[in-house]
């Protein structure tokens, strides 16, 4: 686990996603102080009332991680992430070229961190060919790491398959956030091909996991996450 001093149960966010954001705060209430770290994306930003949304969970003392993903030309990524600084969030995140993500790192502000995406996990070696990239995705992911901070990036979105890498080769204060995971080793479900579990997630080094789908369709959403908070506080603890 790194060693940066994040609170135990910050480490683990929460994805959001959901149709509505009446859903999101039913699903808030129901996992209570078992997440303190939501992300919210694209599906709510879509259905209206995002901001209340966000305004909402601040009310309750969460910590919101706006997964935007813009990609635009830098004056309007600038723009955007200027209208988003002073909203409260702690992270959101960028996709795009080095002048998109410095434009994106300018207009932050002091609160908000910018979040460069490297490789998404729902892509792999046949996508990657699709999309024309001809070196393999270690060395895309190093790369795009690398100007993520060169462009003043806070961190980037990494797989938990290339977060010990990031590690050798760069900046200890480089923030690494994973998602793509899943408490137990498999590769069964959804659109997600590069995943990892919770413990390998933090033994390669990340600052925090995003779950989804594995406390979202739980039975009980509130005991899966209770049960991965316990596998992160024993981590921190060992």
């Amino acid at each position: 686990m790194s060693d940066k001093s994040i609170p135990s149960q910050d480490r683990l966010i929460f994805a959001m996603d959901v149709s509505d954001c009446d859903r999101a705060r039913e699903l808030a209430v129901e996992l209570g102080d078992a997440i303190t770290f939501y992300k919210i994306g694209l599906e709510l930003m879509m259905s209206g009332g995002y901001f209340d949304l966000l305004e909402w969970l601040l009310a309750r003392q969460k910590k919101v991680f706006c997964d935007l993903k813009f990609f635009d030309i830098p004056a309007t990524v600038g723009s955007a992430v200027r209208q988003l600084k002073d909203r409260g969030a702690t992270y959101v995140t960028v996709h795009g070229n080095q002048s998109i993500m410095q434009a994106a790192a300018e207009n932050k502000g002091d609160s908000l961190k910018v979040l460069g995406v490297t490789v998404l996990t729902s892509l792999d070696r046949g996508d990657l060919d699709d999309l024309g990239f001809d070196c393999d995705v270690e060395a895309l992911v190093l790369s795009r790491a690398r100007r993520a901070l060169e462009a003043g990036c806070d961190g980037v979105i990494s797989s938990g398959l290339e977060v010990a890498m990031l590690r050798e080769h760069l900046d200890s204060k480089l923030l690494v956030v994973t998602p793509g995971i899943r408490p137990v080793d498999n590769k069964l479900e959804g659109d997600q091909k590069r995943v990892v579990t919770v413990e390998k997630a933090f033994a390669s080094g990340a600052d925090h996991i995003v779950v989804g789908r594995p406390i979202r369709d739980a039975d009980s959403p509130r005991a899966a996450a209770e049960a991965i908070q316990v596998t992160i506080a024993a981590q921190a603890g060992a």
